[in-house]
Order: C-alpha cells, then structure tokens, then sequence
C-alpha cells in the first residue's frame, strides 16, 4: 500500500512539472534593440489617443493569429545592426530579418499613439513610434516645414534629379499617417530618393490599409547614424498591423539615403556629383549657379545675366527677389544664388519673399 502511495505521489509530481514549464514566455526579443546611435528610449516624448511592399487582407481569423504569433515570437534575429545592411545596389530599399519587424508582444498596441525621441546632442533625430489609426491622420492641408533645419541641411539642386532638390524634409512618420507637420524630431535630412522611392510606398500602403479597414499599425522608423555623422545613413521602417496580427501589414526594410549620381558627405551634408548645380547653399556657405556638380562653397559668376533666372537669392538674409528688383543691384556678390524653379520651392527652401518686389 506504501508503495502504492509513494508511486502515485512522484506520477503527480510529473505532472505538475510538465504543466509549469509550458507557461514560460519564448520570446526572442531582446530588451536592448540597436537601432539608433542618436537615441535611447528614455529620451521619448509620447502624444496619445488620438522584399516589397506588399498589401494582404485585413481579415481576422484564429488560424491566422496562431500563425503571425509565431512571426512576432520567433524572428530569426531579435535586435537590428547596421553593420548587416549590404552596400546599396541600386534598390531604394532591402529587407531586413526576413522582412519581420522586430516589435515585441507588449509593444503591439491597438490604441492610436504617436512617441517621437528628444533630439541629441548633435540636435539629431532618434525612433518614431506610432500605433497608426484614422484618429491620428491629419483633417487639415499640410503647411510650410521650411522653418526647419535638420542636422546637415544644405539646400542643393541637380539638374538630374527629380524635383531638382537633392534633400527634402523627410518626415519620420509621414504626415499622411500621423498630420505631424514641422515638427522637429520627426524631420530629418534625407534625399529625394530616399523620400519618394524608399519610404513613401510603405507610408501610402500603410495610410490605404488603416483607412480601408479601420485597424491600427504598429509603426517604427528609426533613422541611422554613424557615429558622430549628421545626414543619417538610412531609415529602419517596420510595420505590423495589430487587429489581424499582422496579417494585413507586415514588413521590415531599411530604406538607403543615397541619390543615384550623387556622393555624400555624411558628416556634413556637403555632396557632389555629374551634373549642374542650379542653386547650393547651407545657410551660411557662399554658394552660388556653377558646373561641375559640387556642393561646397563656389565663386560667384559675376557675368551671368540675372534675367535668366527666376529669382535672385541673398543667401546671407534669405530673402528672395525678382531679378529687376533693386535690392538686387545692393547685394553682394559673395551672397547673391541664382535660382531657377517655383516660388514655392523658393519658400520650402527657407527663403522669404522681398518686401520691395513682392516675388
């Protein structure tokens, strides 16, 4: 009868140690995700409530949650390093950990919410995170952003590259997704291919779902320094849409900030490249209309007709005026840009309008 006893004792202990091990947590994540040299989560500031891109069904079923918990507990790699991004190779953007985000369970969110980083010390941006929903999209035209100036801003134009402007105000978090508009630590430098051709298709299928379907995104963009450098290397997007885990949206890529053609200076912003410069200047540089496609500081060319352009730029005031204008004929050399292209471009740019000629 002991051992009767003694025999059913250590079966139950079995039992129970069988049933305790399978309720520990698996997750893969590491609490310490290298994504950023400019930022740590601490220095996050939270507004609340309120392979390619490819778009699925936002249906929800319970077959499809046991299979995106899996995507979301066992990614092949649970932190992301810049040194395992492969050289640019005329792709605007490449896949990353498979194309699975790195987020983990507890930061799935299916309340709207928007956290941009506190800049750094070098006054550059850090993560955006956002859990994006229609509450959060803007119900207003987007204003003017050229107020700001992110770290390694130079306003430069080649003749080859669409919209002439090798770098746009990229905004982190689209304004589309999030009505964020100037707003300092959600900007950063970015090129023109950067800006249309690597984040604006993931913005547009995140801003198409959300509206179709009324779900939330778990949404994360991460701009990548290196070391000291102001223009950011790249940006680290990732998305994951939480209602139909994601089922609906689920990528992770990093997008290059190169410009075909172009070389940049990434501690600086400073570029060059094969083409024409039609206007270059940083706000301080004395730049002015050359050849031979270079950013940095060049001499005026004083026999130039400033008739030819559209408008003349005092780069020390940042005004702009009409060619005829007489503060034209009072400027410096050493200051005068010549530009040619739109009056809002003019103005995105930084500039102001003359006073006297009403440009």
């Amino acid at each position: 009868m002991k051992n009767k006893f003694k025999g059913l004792l250590v079966y139950l202990t079995l039992i129970a140690l069988l049933f305790s091990g399978c309720s520990q947590d698996i997750s893969t994540y590491s609490d310490n995700t290298e994504v950023t040299q400019a930022v740590t989560k601490s220095n996050s500031a939270t507004k609340s409530d309120s392979k390619k891109p490819k778009k699925k069904s936002g249906k929800n079923t319970s077959s499809k949650k046991n299979k995106s918990s899996k995507r979301t507990t066992k990614s092949s790699k649970s932190s992301f390093s810049y040194k395992s991004v492969p050289k640019y190779k005329d792709k605007p953007y490449v896949a990353i950990n498979n194309n699975e985000p790195f987020f983990k369970k507890n930061e799935l969110k299916g309340k709207s919410f928007e956290k941009y980083s506190k800049l750094d010390y070098l006054g550059r941006c850090g993560v955006a995170e956002a859990s994006v929903g229609t509450d959060l999209m803007p119900s207003e035209k987007r204003g003017s952003i050229s107020q700001v100036k992110p770290t390694g801003w130079h306003s430069v134009r080649y003749n080859f590259v669409d919209g002439k402007s090798l770098y746009n105000r990229c905004h982190l978090i689209g304004y589309q997704l999030s009505g964020e508009n100037a707003n300092e630590r959600n900007l950063i430098t970015g090129t023109r291919y950067l800006n249309v051709d690597g984040m604006l298709p993931f913005e547009n299928m995140v801003a198409d779902y959300v509206k179709e379907t009324k779900n939330h995104v778990m949404y994360r963009v991460t701009p990548v320094f290196g070391g000291n450098e102001l223009v950011a290397r790249g940006v680290l997007m990732e998305g994951y849409s939480v209602e139909d885990d994601g089922d609906g949206i689920c990528f992770n890529v990093f997008c290059y900030n190169v410009q075909p053609k172009v070389k940049i200076n990434y501690a600086t912003g400073e570029s060059s490249g094969s083409g024409e410069i039609k206007t270059a200047q940083n706000g301080n540089s004395k730049n002015t209309t050359s050849k031979g496609g270079t950013s940095k500081n060049q001499t005026s060319n004083e026999n130039q007709d400033d008739s030819k352009y559209d408008y003349i730029l005092n780069m020390n005031t940042h005004k702009f005026h009409l060619p005829g204008c007489r503060g034209v004929k009072q400027m410096s050399e050493a200051n005068k840009g010549k530009y040619k292209g739109s009056r809002e471009e003019v103005i995105e740019q930084g500039y102001e309008p003359c006073k006297i000629c009403n440009p």
